[in-house]
């Protein structure tokens, strides 16, 4: 797949940038990590400029977040909660479970949507409860695109500070990403237990 996404951005520039970045945010397999220093070392070969490929990730980065917010408008709580009403007992959950989290994300989204850029795969699905608590759009927009600049910016400039040896960034940002993974699931891990501890108690 990276000779695949390597030669896009050689044959297409910022525009191949641009759409291979949507399509990761769509489709988190893609590895953005090699897109965005790749991108980088091409600035050092190439007429590309550094602000330049950073523009396009970002852009690309909107557009690829705004299809998973759109997508989350469509789920929206209501449908959620008519899945919940006739699946939820199969994983013990409820409609008030439903608005629980909804209203968390309220609380809580815009924090949870800025920071989350920064955390692999999470950074795209993350669009996707945005849109299903009709987070204000404009709010969205603006910590994505601010959140999406900062991981851009600090990738691509990292890929053409190291010139031909642009791979050994994917290889530690792949670490970076193990280490993410791992820590990801036992979060959820522990918050399913405690979840099914605390409904427990409550029947008791």
């Amino acid at each position: 797949m990276d000779n695949w996404l390597i030669n896009i951005m050689n044959e297409f520039g910022y525009m191949g940038i641009l759409f291979l970045i949507a399509l990761e945010n769509v489709f988190p397999p893609v590895p953005s990590e090699v897109i965005l220093t790749f991108g980088g070392f091409i600035t050092t070969t190439s007429n590309l400029t550094v602000m330049g490929v950073v523009i396009s990730a970002t852009a690309g980065s909107v557009i690829g977040a705004m299809i998973l917010y759109g997508i989350g408008l469509q789920l929206s709580v209501e449908r959620l909660e008519k899945i919940v009403e006739r699946w939820g007992h199969i994983l013990r959950l409820t409609k008030k479970d439903v608005r629980k989290a909804d209203a968390w994300f309220d609380k809580y989204g815009p924090w949870t949507v800025f920071f989350c850029r920064f955390i692999p795969i999470i950074r795209s699905l993350i669009s996707v409860p945005a849109g299903m608590s009709n987070m204000n759009l404009p709010l969205f927009l603006s910590l994505t695109t601010l959140g999406t600049f900062i991981w851009n910016i600090v990738l691509v400039n990292l890929g053409a500070s190291v010139g031909d040896s642009w791979e050994e960034i994917v290889h530690y940002m792949e670490l970076y990403s193990k280490v993410i993974y791992v820590a990801v699931a036992v979060l959820f891990v522990l918050f399913i237990t405690l979840f099914i501890r605390k409904r427990k108690t409550k029947r008791i």
